[in-house]
């Protein structure tokens, strides 16, 4: 067990009666971890050992609850047989002394070991282990985890020592919850991406080949009735909305291989203006003049969709030869300039000239709503066009930028 005892503590005696320094060691140590490990089931598993030398007991475990509350999961331990391990992988969260620490939601000791034996059936509990000691971890009074704690007979665990364990099941409860709701975000983030994508294949892509279904119907009767200058009409009807259909396949298919640039917002708009210059045979610029972006990752796809999609409309209608993206912070409102000198908005009468860019335009709406901002299409007076996003910028974010940490 020397091996892995925590270098922190590894020469403080566990029931010498002086905690304070490992105490404050440990604690600091955990704070610093919290904002920096991104896995924090590696971190629960990480200071078991510290868990374990603290005590003075002789193994070790961590779990997790369940999404659905019901069970503990294993997630680490140290010095168990393996096959209690693998036995004890899944537990109810009412069981014995883990069910206890919950309920009380306070370190707890279970000196009734005949309990956990008949449960694992396994001989460590009375060969080796006379005493299981929990120490739930919490948050706002709701059990996250817990660590469980094996000891030899005649050993207890000091009252400072617990002391320090409610400390610590404190700051990991918070890691715990803060790890639940980042998983349920993204979950969140997942759905609504996926639903844009449904909603986009089916103002686009989906309605195209409807309006090519249509006219394949009135084609078959054309033709029927030996109505040559109709059915070749609508002939030329069938392969404009197949072309557009296939092109709008294609953007989509782009669109969702485009992965935004985990540095943030404005690298990615970089690199999609880069990427654009190649495509398109144009010139883009990108004035960024906020010093300091503070936006949600959620935040930060939709403005980085509606750019793209902006985009992509000025590829396969405008014919600019020059295309500015402008990012700006005013008065608690974004402002997000894309500029081209185009042919400007067009307004025709054929509708499936149009389909495609009404289209991206009802999406890029849609998300700018997702943000509680507004999208608008103007023609510039020099020639041209912009689209103009606007949206607030968050509470949270402006309290930021005016007192830095």
């Amino acid at each position: 067990m020397k091996d892995n005892i925590h270098p922190l503590i590894q020469h403080t005696p566990p029931d010498s009666g002086n905690v304070s320094i490992p105490a404050l060691r440990v604690l600091s140590e955990i704070t610093t971890s919290l904002s920096t490990d991104s896995n924090v089931e590696q971190l629960l598993g990480r200071f078991l050992s510290t868990m374990i030398r603290l005590a003075g007991a002789q193994a070790g475990a961590v779990r997790v609850i369940t999404d659905d509350r019901t069970h503990l999961r294993l997630i680490g331990s140290v010095g168990l047989p393996p096959e209690l391990v693998e036995h004890e992988n899944i537990v109810s969260v009412d069981c014995g002394v883990c069910g206890k620490a919950a309920r009380e939601v306070t370190v707890s000791s279970w000196n009734n070991v005949a309990f956990c034996k008949r449960q694992a059936n396994d001989a460590y509990f009375s060969d080796s282990c006379n005493t299981v000691v929990a120490v739930p971890l919490m948050h706002k009074n709701q059990v996250m985890g817990v660590y469980n704690l094996f000891l030899e007979e005649g050993k207890t665990v000091p009252e400072d020592v617990r002391l320090l364990f409610r400390s610590i099941s404190e700051h990991l409860g918070i890691a715990l919850e803060n790890a639940r709701l980042t998983r349920e975000n993204m979950r969140i983030s997942l759905m609504n991406e996926r639903q844009m994508l449904a909603n986009q294949i089916h103002d686009s892509l989906a309605q195209t080949l409807a309006y090519a279904k249509m006219r394949l119907t009135v084609l078959s009767d054309a033709m029927r009735h030996e109505d040559y200058p109709k059915a070749n009409r609508y002939l030329g009807d069938v392969e404009e909305a197949v072309d557009l259909a296939y092109a709008d396949l294609r953007d989509l298919i782009t669109q969702y291989r485009d992965r935004i640039n985990p540095r943030g917002l404005v690298p990615a708009i970089q690199e999609m203006a880069k990427s654009f210059r190649k495509k398109a045979n144009a010139d883009v610029d990108f004035l960024n003049l906020v010093q300091d972006v503070s936006l949600s990752p959620d935040e930060e796809i939709q403005v980085f969709h509606i750019i793209q999609e902006s985009l992509y409309n000025i590829a396969k209608h405008a014919r600019a030869r020059h295309v500015v993206i402008t990012f700006d912070l005013e008065n608690g409102q974004y402002i997000v300039n894309v500029a081209d000198d185009g042919v400007g908005v067009q307004k025709k009468n054929d509708e499936s000239s149009t389909l495609g860019k009404s289209f991206g335009l009802t999406i890029m709406r849609e998300r700018a709503a997702k943000l509680n901002g507004r999208l608008s299409v103007e023609s510039r007076p020099a020639g041209g066009t912009v689209i103009r996003l606007v949206f607030p910028q968050r509470a949270a974010s402006h309290q930021h930028s005016e007192h830095p940490a």
